[in-house]
């Protein structure tokens, strides 16, 4: 019987020093899909200041290849919420039904160097000096109903060029579209400032403006099913407050801007760049020349704009409703357009 009592307590007593061990913020798992884009970054600082954890979440950040995957994993159920790009694709998906936008990400905005529109050394020396040459020309994109792709269809807009008289070229990657214009194959490209920048810099590629600086516009969201959104709603909430917390760090550091005009750098600044670093595998100088401006907040109207654009080129299909496939209920609306 003394055997027995003793082994009960040596049990409890192990039972109790497991507790102790436990994580002391292990919180509620939610699965959130993510790029490994600066873009991502208020994602990234919540994660490693904690945000997540103070909201009794446990973030766990899967990571995707491409946009339309996050999309289609937060409809399979595969993840809880998703942080993506609008795009053709997205939208098709979107407009069946059971996926939501929820909060707005990155946004194309005046001076800062997101999206570049370059052209080839070849192309350039050839007489492609300006945006208005581009009629007329190839221009590389990664896919077809891409944001590089809507960017080119404003930028169309705006100069009042038909799209059609400029050869779009799908490359598939932002590598392959660099490699083109390096080698000058390809007249003139919308990339990443991330990825062109060592071309330019080498001589082999022109800038010939930035996206923001000619048409600013919502590029990224925030979406979960329309399922999550019912059964779990708290956790959502709380998934957007600790993002917000993110966003603001993001802005208030990164994002500020020294009596010139230039970025302002610090040593909390630096620190940040390398936690970005880290989750994206860029060097924290590359991702320094190409920050965006990241807002949870949703600009309804911008995306009533693209969903009429991507019909007009038939892109996607006549029956999506851009006001179905949003849910304005977790944040603010205000437009996207800072100039």
């Amino acid at each position: 019987m003394k055997l027995l009592a003793t082994g009960r307590l040596i049990f409890a007593a192990l039972a109790v020093l497991s507790l102790l061990a436990a994580p002391a913020h292990a919180g509620a798992r939610v699965r959130i899909g993510v790029l490994k884009l600066s873009s991502a970054a208020p994602l990234f600082l919540a994660k490693e200041r904690g945000y997540f954890e103070q909201e009794g979440l446990d973030a766990d950040l899967k990571f995707f290849d491409a946009a339309v995957p996050i999309a289609v994993a937060a409809v399979s159920g595969d993840i809880d919420v998703g942080f993506t790009g609008f795009t053709a694709a997205f939208y098709n998906l979107a407009g069946k039904g059971g996926l939501k936008v929820i909060a707005g990400t990155a946004r194309e905005a005046p001076t800062f160097q997101n999206t570049a529109y370059v052209a080839s050394k070849r192309a350039h020396e050839a007489g492609l000096k300006t945006l208005a040459d581009l009629p007329g020309h190839s221009v590389g994109i990664t896919q077809v109903g891409s944001t590089f792709h809507y960017s080119l269809g404003l930028l169309a807009d705006k100069l009042k060029f038909d799209i059609a008289s400029v050869k779009v070229v799908p490359l598939q990657s932002l590598p392959n579209v660099t490699a083109a214009i390096k080698g000058g194959t390809l007249d003139a490209a919308l990339t990443a400032a991330t990825t062109i920048t060592p071309v330019v810099a080498s001589g082999d590629a022109v800038v010939l403006g930035w996206v923001g600086d000619e048409t600013p516009w919502m590029l990224g969201c925030v979406v979960a099913s329309t399922s999550v959104i019912e059964k779990q709603r708290k956790t959502i909430e709380k998934v957007l407050a600790a993002y917000r917390r993110g966003a603001e760090d993001y802005t208030n550091v990164l994002l500020k801007r020294d009596a010139d005009g230039k970025s302002a750098r610090s040593a909390e600044g630096d620190a940040m760049l390398a936690v970005i670093a880290r989750y994206t595998g860029q060097q924290a100088e590359q991702l320094r020349v190409a920050l965006s401006v990241v807002d949870p907040a949703l600009d309804t109207a911008d995306i009533a704009r693209q969903v009429a654009w991507f019909k007009r080129q038939k892109m996607i299909d006549a029956d999506v409703d851009a006001a179905k496939i949003v849910d304005t209920s977790f944040v603010p609306d205000h437009p996207t357009n800072l100039k």
